[in-house]
């Protein structure tokens, strides 16, 4: 109960807040380049039910139909203005609807698409027993994930084997440590990784 009184209150405060932004961001993607605004994509929320993720769009428009799911390295489907907007997070700032509509929390397991869930059913059946979150361990932890996969000749294949795996008892450590204090405590870890990003450790190199 304290932890959507939370997530209510402070999405929010953050929508009212960073109303400014989120207009020049949205301006931004408009004007630069063609297709809309917002990128949707169906992701599985708690108890396995599915729900639409909101993001900035920082890829061009038919970006599905000109290469893989995941995007990694100089991805020449990234804009100008994405690029930007990914380095900074201000991508995953739609997100706060998200919350506010009770779809994601604040802190809490990212949350996938169908064809990652369903390779591991019996975990995720653990870890949507709780909502999604815009940040969690894994988000901290893979916070270069995009560069990590550049440099691996097959990325969807490495992210299968390696990362999701490692994301998936993260995100069981999560739910076994979940609380209020514990989640402020990542909220903040979160705004000093995008203010200032630390090297990524060796262990969690997937080269």
């Amino acid at each position: 109960m304290a932890k959507r009184f939370f997530d209510v209150v402070f999405s929010m405060l953050g929508l009212l807040l960073l109303a400014p932004l989120l207009a020049a961001a949205a301006c931004l993607v408009r004007l630069t380049s063609p297709g809309p605004v917002l990128f949707r994509q169906e992701r599985i929320g708690r108890g396995f039910r599915p729900f639409t993720i909101y993001k900035f769009r920082t890829m061009v428009a038919d970006a599905p139909r000109r290469g893989a799911a995941i995007t990694c390295g100089d991805d020449p489907r990234i804009t100008p203005v994405g690029r930007f907007l990914r380095k900074t997070k201000i991508d995953e700032l739609p997100q706060l609807f998200n919350v506010l509509r009770g779809d994601m929390s604040f802190v809490g397991p990212r949350p996938e698409v169908r064809c990652f869930v369903d390779l591991f059913p019996d975990d995720y059946r653990e870890i949507l027993s709780v909502r999604p979150g815009i940040t969690d361990i894994a988000s901290i932890t893979y916070c270069d994930e995009a560069t990590m996969l550049g440099q691996v000749a097959d990325p969807q294949a490495e992210y299968i084997r390696a990362i999701l795996p490692h994301k998936i008892s993260l995100a069981k450590e999560y739910r076994r440590r979940s609380s209020l204090l514990f989640d402020l405590g990542l909220i903040l870890q979160t705004l000093v990784a995008v203010v200032r990003p630390a090297p990524i450790p060796e262990k969690n190199c997937v080269l």
